[in-house]
Protein backbone atom coordinates (compact mmCIF):
# COMPACT_ATOMS: atom_id res chain seq x y z
CA UNK A 1 0.00 0.00 0.00
CA UNK A 2 1.23 3.48 -0.81
CA UNK A 3 2.53 5.53 2.09
CA UNK A 4 -0.33 8.02 1.81
CA UNK A 5 -2.77 5.45 3.18
CA UNK A 6 -0.46 3.58 5.55
CA UNK A 7 -0.41 4.17 9.27
CA UNK A 8 3.14 3.70 10.60
CA UNK A 9 2.29 0.90 13.00
CA UNK A 10 0.65 -1.15 10.24
CA UNK A 11 3.44 -0.37 7.81
CA UNK A 12 5.94 -1.88 10.22
CA UNK A 13 4.05 -5.18 10.34
CA UNK A 14 4.24 -5.59 6.56
CA UNK A 15 7.81 -4.39 6.07
CA UNK A 16 10.30 -6.75 4.46
CA UNK A 17 12.25 -6.78 7.70
CA UNK A 18 9.17 -7.78 9.75
CA UNK A 19 8.34 -10.54 7.27
CA UNK A 20 11.69 -12.24 7.70
CA UNK A 21 11.82 -11.59 11.43
CA UNK A 22 8.50 -13.46 11.69
CA UNK A 23 10.00 -16.28 9.64
CA UNK A 24 12.99 -16.37 11.99
CA UNK A 25 10.64 -16.65 14.99
CA UNK A 26 9.17 -19.75 13.36
CA UNK A 27 12.59 -21.27 12.68
CA UNK A 28 13.67 -20.65 16.28
CA UNK A 29 10.48 -22.14 17.73
CA UNK A 30 10.89 -25.28 15.61
CA UNK A 31 14.56 -25.65 16.52
CA UNK A 32 13.80 -25.33 20.22
CA UNK A 33 11.07 -27.97 20.01
CA UNK A 34 13.40 -30.28 18.10
CA UNK A 35 16.18 -29.82 20.65
CA UNK A 36 13.77 -30.50 23.50
CA UNK A 37 12.96 -33.87 21.92
CA UNK A 38 16.59 -34.65 21.11
CA UNK A 39 16.15 -34.38 17.36
CA UNK A 40 18.87 -31.74 17.02
CA UNK A 41 21.67 -30.85 19.47
CA UNK A 42 20.67 -28.43 22.23
CA UNK A 43 23.75 -26.35 21.39
CA UNK A 44 22.46 -25.96 17.83
CA UNK A 45 19.09 -24.68 19.01
CA UNK A 46 20.84 -22.28 21.37
CA UNK A 47 23.05 -21.01 18.57
CA UNK A 48 20.04 -20.53 16.29
CA UNK A 49 18.17 -18.62 18.99
CA UNK A 50 21.07 -16.36 19.92
CA UNK A 51 23.14 -15.88 16.78
CA UNK A 52 20.64 -15.99 13.93
CA UNK A 53 20.31 -12.64 12.16
CA UNK A 54 18.16 -11.32 9.32
CA UNK A 55 20.34 -9.56 6.76
CA UNK A 56 18.07 -8.11 4.08
CA UNK A 57 20.92 -7.21 1.77
CA UNK A 58 22.36 -10.73 1.91
CA UNK A 59 18.92 -12.29 1.33
CA UNK A 60 18.42 -10.10 -1.73
CA UNK A 61 21.90 -10.96 -3.01
CA UNK A 62 21.27 -14.70 -2.67
CA UNK A 63 17.80 -14.48 -4.16
CA UNK A 64 19.19 -12.83 -7.28
CA UNK A 65 20.96 -16.14 -7.97
CA UNK A 66 18.64 -18.70 -6.34
CA UNK A 67 15.36 -17.10 -7.49
CA UNK A 68 13.81 -18.54 -4.30
CA UNK A 69 13.30 -16.08 -1.49
CA UNK A 70 12.77 -18.61 1.32
CA UNK A 71 15.91 -20.55 0.43
CA UNK A 72 17.78 -17.26 0.24
CA UNK A 73 16.51 -16.42 3.73
CA UNK A 74 17.49 -19.83 5.13
CA UNK A 75 20.94 -19.64 3.56
CA UNK A 76 21.60 -16.11 4.78
CA UNK A 77 20.45 -16.88 8.32
CA UNK A 78 22.46 -20.11 8.44
CA UNK A 79 25.57 -18.12 7.50
CA UNK A 80 25.00 -15.83 10.47
CA UNK A 81 24.80 -18.80 12.85
CA UNK A 82 27.96 -20.63 11.88
CA UNK A 83 28.48 -24.39 11.87
CA UNK A 84 25.28 -25.07 13.81
CA UNK A 85 23.40 -23.36 11.01
CA UNK A 86 23.11 -26.71 9.27
CA UNK A 87 20.30 -27.55 11.70
CA UNK A 88 18.25 -24.51 10.68
CA UNK A 89 15.13 -25.43 8.67
CA UNK A 90 15.71 -29.07 9.67
CA UNK A 91 12.93 -31.22 8.13
CA UNK A 92 10.91 -28.20 7.01
CA UNK A 93 9.51 -27.11 3.69
CA UNK A 94 9.24 -23.47 2.67
CA UNK A 95 5.51 -23.16 3.35
CA UNK A 96 5.97 -24.35 6.94
CA UNK A 97 7.88 -21.15 7.54
CA UNK A 98 6.15 -18.81 5.10
CA UNK A 99 2.56 -19.67 6.04
CA UNK A 100 3.24 -19.75 9.76
CA UNK A 101 5.08 -16.43 9.62
CA UNK A 102 2.17 -15.02 7.60
CA UNK A 103 -0.19 -16.11 10.37
CA UNK A 104 1.90 -14.08 12.83
CA UNK A 105 1.71 -11.02 10.59
CA UNK A 106 -2.03 -11.40 10.03
CA UNK A 107 -2.61 -11.72 13.75
CA UNK A 108 -0.66 -8.54 14.44
CA UNK A 109 -2.40 -6.66 11.62
CA UNK A 110 -5.82 -7.86 12.77
CA UNK A 111 -5.06 -6.69 16.28
CA UNK A 112 -4.45 -3.16 15.01
CA UNK A 113 -7.65 -3.26 12.96
CA UNK A 114 -9.76 -4.46 15.88
CA UNK A 115 -8.32 -1.80 18.16
CA UNK A 116 -9.11 0.92 15.62
CA UNK A 117 -12.61 -0.48 15.11
CA UNK A 118 -13.17 -0.45 18.86
CA UNK A 119 -12.16 3.20 18.94
CA UNK A 120 -14.56 4.01 16.09
CA UNK A 121 -17.44 2.20 17.79
CA UNK A 122 -16.77 4.14 20.98
CA UNK A 123 -16.90 7.46 19.13
CA UNK A 124 -20.13 6.54 17.32
CA UNK A 125 -21.77 5.53 20.61
CA UNK A 126 -20.74 8.80 22.23
CA UNK A 127 -22.07 10.87 19.34
CA UNK A 128 -25.30 8.85 19.27
CA UNK A 129 -25.93 9.63 22.92
CA UNK A 130 -25.09 13.29 22.37
CA UNK A 131 -27.62 13.48 19.51
CA UNK A 132 -30.24 11.32 21.21
CA UNK A 133 -32.95 13.99 20.83
CA UNK A 134 -31.79 15.71 17.63
CA UNK A 135 -34.80 15.49 15.32
CA UNK A 136 -34.26 15.11 11.58
CA UNK A 137 -36.09 13.77 8.60
CA UNK A 138 -35.78 10.08 7.93
CA UNK A 139 -35.46 9.39 4.20
CA UNK A 140 -36.21 6.47 1.93
CA UNK A 141 -35.38 6.67 -1.78
CA UNK A 142 -33.77 10.04 -0.85
CA UNK A 143 -37.25 11.39 -0.06
CA UNK A 144 -38.60 12.39 3.36
CA UNK A 145 -40.36 9.46 4.99
CA UNK A 146 -40.93 10.01 8.73
CA UNK A 147 -39.03 11.96 11.39
CA UNK A 148 -36.33 10.24 13.38
CA UNK A 149 -33.40 11.34 15.49
CA UNK A 150 -29.75 11.54 14.57
CA UNK A 151 -29.10 9.51 17.71
CA UNK A 152 -31.17 6.63 16.32
CA UNK A 153 -29.33 6.80 13.00
CA UNK A 154 -25.95 6.68 14.73
CA UNK A 155 -27.08 3.86 17.01
CA UNK A 156 -27.68 1.78 13.89
CA UNK A 157 -24.17 2.58 12.74
CA UNK A 158 -22.73 1.43 16.07
CA UNK A 159 -24.53 -1.91 15.95
CA UNK A 160 -23.42 -2.56 12.37
CA UNK A 161 -19.81 -1.76 13.25
CA UNK A 162 -20.12 -4.07 16.25
CA UNK A 163 -21.25 -6.90 13.98
CA UNK A 164 -18.26 -6.19 11.76
CA UNK A 165 -16.05 -6.54 14.80
CA UNK A 166 -17.47 -9.97 15.60
CA UNK A 167 -16.89 -11.14 12.04
CA UNK A 168 -13.36 -9.76 11.93
CA UNK A 169 -12.41 -11.20 15.31
CA UNK A 170 -13.66 -14.66 14.36
CA UNK A 171 -11.92 -14.58 10.97
CA UNK A 172 -8.69 -13.25 12.49
CA UNK A 173 -8.71 -16.00 15.09
CA UNK A 174 -9.12 -18.60 12.37
CA UNK A 175 -6.36 -17.06 10.26
CA UNK A 176 -3.95 -17.39 13.20
CA UNK A 177 -3.21 -20.93 12.03
CA UNK A 178 0.17 -22.36 11.11
CA UNK A 179 1.57 -25.64 9.91
CA UNK A 180 4.88 -27.41 10.57
CA UNK A 181 4.09 -30.64 8.77
CA UNK A 182 6.66 -30.75 5.99
CA UNK A 183 6.18 -31.50 2.30
CA UNK A 184 2.51 -32.11 1.38
CA UNK A 185 1.66 -32.01 5.07
CA UNK A 186 2.38 -35.67 5.87
CA UNK A 187 4.99 -35.20 8.63
CA UNK A 188 7.45 -37.28 6.60
CA UNK A 189 10.47 -35.44 8.04
CA UNK A 190 9.07 -33.83 11.16
CA UNK A 191 6.73 -35.09 13.86
CA UNK A 192 3.29 -33.79 14.84
CA UNK A 193 4.67 -33.25 18.34
CA UNK A 194 7.21 -30.76 17.01
CA UNK A 195 4.42 -28.92 15.20
CA UNK A 196 2.26 -28.74 18.32
CA UNK A 197 5.09 -27.50 20.53
CA UNK A 198 6.47 -24.97 18.05
CA UNK A 199 3.05 -23.49 17.28
CA UNK A 200 2.15 -23.41 20.97
CA UNK A 201 5.29 -21.32 21.53
CA UNK A 202 4.02 -18.93 18.85
CA UNK A 203 0.46 -19.02 20.25
CA UNK A 204 -0.90 -20.26 16.92
CA UNK A 205 -3.29 -23.13 16.28
CA UNK A 206 -2.13 -26.00 14.10
CA UNK A 207 -3.90 -26.81 10.86
CA UNK A 208 -5.37 -30.24 11.66
CA UNK A 209 -4.84 -31.53 8.11
CA UNK A 210 -2.76 -29.23 5.98
CA UNK A 211 -1.47 -29.90 2.52
CA UNK A 212 1.82 -28.26 1.67
CA UNK A 213 0.17 -25.02 2.78
CA UNK A 214 -2.38 -23.70 5.23
CA UNK A 215 -5.64 -23.82 3.26
CA UNK A 216 -6.76 -20.45 1.93
CA UNK A 217 -10.40 -20.54 3.03
CA UNK A 218 -9.17 -18.94 6.25
CA UNK A 219 -7.52 -16.07 4.42
CA UNK A 220 -10.56 -15.65 2.18
CA UNK A 221 -12.78 -15.39 5.24
CA UNK A 222 -10.57 -12.70 6.75
CA UNK A 223 -10.37 -10.59 3.60
CA UNK A 224 -14.12 -11.01 3.08
CA UNK A 225 -14.73 -9.75 6.63
CA UNK A 226 -12.43 -6.83 5.84
CA UNK A 227 -14.41 -6.08 2.67
CA UNK A 228 -17.73 -6.23 4.54
CA UNK A 229 -16.36 -3.79 7.09
CA UNK A 230 -15.29 -1.56 4.23
CA UNK A 231 -18.87 -1.70 2.98
CA UNK A 232 -20.07 -0.56 6.38
CA UNK A 233 -17.72 2.40 6.31
CA UNK A 234 -18.90 3.18 2.79
CA UNK A 235 -22.49 3.23 4.03
CA UNK A 236 -21.57 5.73 6.75
CA UNK A 237 -19.55 7.79 4.30
CA UNK A 238 -22.32 7.82 1.71
CA UNK A 239 -24.82 9.10 4.27
CA UNK A 240 -22.47 11.89 5.31
CA UNK A 241 -21.83 12.79 1.67
CA UNK A 242 -25.55 12.96 0.95
CA UNK A 243 -26.36 15.01 4.03
CA UNK A 244 -23.58 17.45 3.16
CA UNK A 245 -25.32 18.37 -0.13
CA UNK A 246 -25.69 22.15 -0.32
CA UNK A 247 -29.46 21.74 -0.55
CA UNK A 248 -29.56 19.57 2.59
CA UNK A 249 -26.57 20.71 4.70
CA UNK A 250 -27.50 18.66 7.79
CA UNK A 251 -24.12 17.04 8.43
CA UNK A 252 -20.67 18.28 7.51
CA UNK A 253 -17.29 16.64 7.60
CA UNK A 254 -14.84 18.38 9.93
CA UNK A 255 -12.93 21.13 8.14
CA UNK A 256 -9.78 22.37 9.81
CA UNK A 257 -8.36 25.88 9.64
CA UNK A 258 -6.27 26.33 6.52
CA UNK A 259 -7.87 23.42 4.68
CA UNK A 260 -8.84 24.06 1.04
CA UNK A 261 -11.85 22.54 -0.69
CA UNK A 262 -11.00 23.47 -4.25
CA UNK A 263 -8.06 24.91 -6.15
CA UNK A 264 -10.43 27.26 -8.02
CA UNK A 265 -13.42 27.82 -5.73
CA UNK A 266 -12.50 29.14 -2.26
CA UNK A 267 -16.03 28.63 -0.92
CA UNK A 268 -16.00 24.85 -1.33
CA UNK A 269 -16.20 22.43 1.58
CA UNK A 270 -16.21 19.04 -0.07
CA UNK A 271 -16.76 15.70 1.75
CA UNK A 272 -13.44 14.42 0.45
CA UNK A 273 -12.67 12.08 3.34
CA UNK A 274 -15.98 10.30 2.96
CA UNK A 275 -15.48 10.10 -0.79
CA UNK A 276 -12.04 8.61 -0.22
CA UNK A 277 -13.50 5.94 2.04
CA UNK A 278 -16.07 5.07 -0.62
CA UNK A 279 -13.19 4.52 -3.03
CA UNK A 280 -11.37 2.32 -0.52
CA UNK A 281 -14.43 0.08 -0.21
CA UNK A 282 -14.26 -0.68 -3.92
CA UNK A 283 -10.67 -1.85 -3.56
CA UNK A 284 -11.48 -4.00 -0.53
CA UNK A 285 -14.27 -5.80 -2.39
CA UNK A 286 -11.81 -6.50 -5.19
CA UNK A 287 -9.29 -7.93 -2.74
CA UNK A 288 -11.99 -10.25 -1.36
CA UNK A 289 -12.62 -11.65 -4.83
CA UNK A 290 -8.91 -12.37 -5.26
CA UNK A 291 -8.75 -14.03 -1.83
CA UNK A 292 -11.59 -16.36 -2.80
CA UNK A 293 -9.89 -17.12 -6.13
CA UNK A 294 -6.84 -18.20 -4.12
CA UNK A 295 -8.74 -21.08 -2.50
CA UNK A 296 -8.66 -23.40 -5.50
CA UNK A 297 -5.05 -24.53 -5.95
CA UNK A 298 -3.79 -27.54 -7.90
CA UNK A 299 -3.40 -30.74 -5.88
CA UNK A 300 -1.54 -30.17 -2.61
CA UNK A 301 -0.42 -26.69 -3.65
CA UNK A 302 0.66 -24.43 -6.43
CA UNK A 303 1.97 -20.88 -6.25
CA UNK A 304 -0.80 -18.97 -7.98
CA UNK A 305 -1.98 -17.62 -4.62
CA UNK A 306 1.44 -16.43 -3.47
CA UNK A 307 1.98 -13.47 -5.79
CA UNK A 308 -1.58 -12.24 -5.27
CA UNK A 309 -1.33 -12.49 -1.48
CA UNK A 310 1.82 -10.40 -1.38
CA UNK A 311 -0.40 -7.58 -2.63
CA UNK A 312 -3.86 -8.17 -1.21
CA UNK A 313 -3.09 -9.13 2.38
CA UNK A 314 -0.86 -6.16 3.25
CA UNK A 315 -3.04 -3.83 1.18
CA UNK A 316 -6.39 -4.99 2.56
CA UNK A 317 -5.33 -4.81 6.19
CA UNK A 318 -3.47 -1.53 5.73
CA UNK A 319 -6.30 0.13 3.83
CA UNK A 320 -9.01 -0.89 6.28
CA UNK A 321 -6.87 0.23 9.21
CA UNK A 322 -6.42 3.65 7.59
CA UNK A 323 -10.12 3.88 6.66
CA UNK A 324 -11.20 3.11 10.24
CA UNK A 325 -8.83 5.77 11.56
CA UNK A 326 -10.15 8.26 9.01
CA UNK A 327 -13.81 7.49 9.73
CA UNK A 328 -13.20 7.89 13.46
CA UNK A 329 -11.91 11.40 12.80
CA UNK A 330 -14.90 12.18 10.60
CA UNK A 331 -17.47 11.04 13.16
CA UNK A 332 -15.64 12.64 16.05
CA UNK A 333 -15.44 16.05 14.37
CA UNK A 334 -18.65 15.85 12.36
CA UNK A 335 -20.66 19.08 12.45
CA UNK A 336 -24.40 18.74 13.06
CA UNK A 337 -26.53 21.52 11.56
CA UNK A 338 -29.65 21.21 13.71
CA UNK A 339 -31.16 24.36 12.23
CA UNK A 340 -30.99 22.83 8.74
CA UNK A 341 -32.53 19.61 10.02
CA UNK A 342 -35.44 21.60 11.43
CA UNK A 343 -35.74 23.75 8.32
CA UNK A 344 -35.73 20.76 5.96
CA UNK A 345 -38.28 18.88 8.03
CA UNK A 346 -40.59 21.89 8.18
CA UNK A 347 -40.20 22.44 4.44
CA UNK A 348 -41.80 19.03 3.99
CA UNK A 349 -45.19 20.60 4.91
CA UNK A 350 -45.85 17.91 7.48
CA UNK A 351 -46.23 15.25 4.79
CA UNK A 352 -44.11 12.92 6.91
CA UNK A 353 -47.20 12.46 9.09
CA UNK A 354 -49.33 10.99 6.30
CA UNK A 355 -48.82 7.42 7.45
CA UNK A 356 -49.95 8.27 10.97
CA UNK A 357 -52.99 10.05 9.54
CA UNK A 358 -53.77 6.89 7.58
CA UNK A 359 -53.53 4.78 10.74
CA UNK A 360 -55.78 7.20 12.65
CA UNK A 361 -58.49 6.96 9.97
CA UNK A 362 -58.31 3.17 9.97
CA UNK A 363 -58.62 3.20 13.76
CA UNK A 364 -61.66 5.44 13.33
CA UNK A 365 -63.37 2.78 11.25
CA UNK A 366 -62.49 3.79 7.68
CA UNK A 367 -61.59 0.98 5.28
CA UNK A 368 -57.88 1.02 4.65
CA UNK A 369 -58.14 1.35 0.87
CA UNK A 370 -60.48 4.32 1.22
CA UNK A 371 -58.35 5.91 3.97
CA UNK A 372 -55.20 5.49 1.87
CA UNK A 373 -56.79 7.19 -1.15
CA UNK A 374 -58.10 10.06 1.01
CA UNK A 375 -54.74 10.73 2.66
CA UNK A 376 -52.91 10.40 -0.66
CA UNK A 377 -55.16 13.05 -2.19
CA UNK A 378 -54.65 15.31 0.82
CA UNK A 379 -50.87 14.92 0.56
CA UNK A 380 -50.97 15.70 -3.14
CA UNK A 381 -53.01 18.84 -2.50
CA UNK A 382 -50.59 19.99 0.21
CA UNK A 383 -47.61 19.45 -2.08
CA UNK A 384 -49.16 21.12 -5.12
CA UNK A 385 -50.45 24.13 -3.20
CA UNK A 386 -47.46 24.39 -0.81
CA UNK A 387 -49.66 24.35 2.27
CA UNK A 388 -49.38 22.15 5.35
CA UNK A 389 -50.92 18.70 5.51
CA UNK A 390 -52.47 19.76 8.80
CA UNK A 391 -54.41 22.52 7.06
CA UNK A 392 -55.52 20.26 4.21
CA UNK A 393 -56.64 17.58 6.66
CA UNK A 394 -58.65 20.10 8.67
CA UNK A 395 -60.38 21.23 5.46
CA UNK A 396 -61.10 17.71 4.17
CA UNK A 397 -64.50 16.46 5.39
CA UNK A 398 -63.55 12.76 5.05
CA UNK A 399 -60.71 13.38 7.53
CA UNK A 400 -61.98 16.15 9.80
CA UNK A 401 -65.41 14.52 10.09
CA UNK A 402 -63.88 11.28 11.31
CA UNK A 403 -61.05 12.55 13.50
CA UNK A 404 -62.02 16.05 14.59
CA UNK A 405 -59.45 18.74 15.35
CA UNK A 406 -57.98 16.90 18.34
CA UNK A 407 -57.66 13.69 16.37
CA UNK A 408 -55.84 15.46 13.55
CA UNK A 409 -53.52 17.18 16.03
CA UNK A 410 -52.70 13.86 17.68
CA UNK A 411 -52.10 12.09 14.37
CA UNK A 412 -49.82 14.82 13.07
CA UNK A 413 -47.88 15.37 16.31
CA UNK A 414 -44.21 14.92 15.45
CA UNK A 415 -43.46 13.69 18.96
CA UNK A 416 -45.45 10.51 18.29
CA UNK A 417 -43.14 9.63 15.40
CA UNK A 418 -39.95 9.88 17.46
CA UNK A 419 -41.29 8.64 20.78
CA UNK A 420 -39.26 5.43 20.64
CA UNK A 421 -36.05 6.76 19.06
CA UNK A 422 -34.57 7.17 22.53
CA UNK A 423 -35.16 3.46 23.11
CA UNK A 424 -32.96 2.70 20.09
CA UNK A 425 -30.15 4.77 21.58
CA UNK A 426 -30.64 3.04 24.94
CA UNK A 427 -29.98 -0.29 23.24
CA UNK A 428 -26.37 0.76 22.85
CA UNK A 429 -25.94 -0.59 26.37
CA UNK A 430 -25.90 -4.01 24.74
CA UNK A 431 -22.67 -3.11 22.93
CA UNK A 432 -21.22 -1.67 26.15
CA UNK A 433 -21.89 -4.97 27.91
CA UNK A 434 -20.45 -7.00 25.06
CA UNK A 435 -17.28 -4.93 24.95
Amino acid sequence: MIGRYTRPEMGRIWSESARWEAALRVEIAVAQAQAKRGEIPAAAAQAIATRAKVDLARIAELESTLDHDTLAFVTAVAESIGAEGRYLHFGLTSSDVVDTALALQLRAASGLILAELDALIGVIIRRAREERDTVMGGRTHSVHAEPMTLGAKLAGWAFEASRDRERLAAAADEAATGKISGPVGTYSQISPQIEREALATLALRADPVSTQIVQRDRHAALVSAIAITGGTLERFATEIRNLQHSEIDELREPFRAGQAGSSAMPQKRNPVKSERIAGFARLLRGYAVVAMENQALWHERDMSHSSAERVILPDATTLLHYALFSMRGIVEGMEVNRAAMRRNLDAGLGLHAASRLLTALVNAGVARESAYATVQRAASTAREQSISLHRVAAETPEIAGRLGADGIDAALDERAAIAHCGLLVDRLKEIDRAS
